[in-house]
């Protein structure tokens, strides 16, 4: 069984910065390209950005510049560190991950964080 857990959420100010992490847990063979996704009310959830397992990272146009995706593989944990937020970037933050255990490599989700941009 593998848990994806979130934390990291919350309300800001425009301009501000929020730091999400997300941490795998269970029987984990390899983790594999993880990412970050959101999903806005009335929107289909989008990628927001991807880190391979060699630490490649990938960004949507609307964050470059201001979010960082990083990973401690030690800790089977990646982040994201958000910049200068906007409103437009509220949203439920979704973890995933690639993992492979004993059964096999699956997709897997973590429960998401509200992030909320507002004055």
């Amino acid at each position: 069984q593998v848990q994806l857990v979130e934390s990291g959420g919350g309300l800001v100010q425009p301009g501000g910065s929020l730091r999400l992490s997300c941490a795998a847990s269970g029987s984990i063979i390899k983790i594999h390209t993880m990412g970050w996704y959101r999903q806005a009310p009335g929107k289909q959830r989008e990628l927001v950005a991807g880190i391979s397992s060699g630490g490649s990272t990938d960004y949507t146009d609307s964050v470059k510049g201001r979010f960082t995706i990083s990973r401690d593989n030690a800790k089977n944990t990646v982040y994201l560190q958000m910049n200068s937020l906007k409103p437009e970037d509220t949203a439920v933050y979704y973890c995933n991950a690639d993992i492979s255990t004993w059964s096999g490599k699956y997709p897997y989700w973590g429960q998401g964080t509200q992030v909320t941009v507002s004055s």
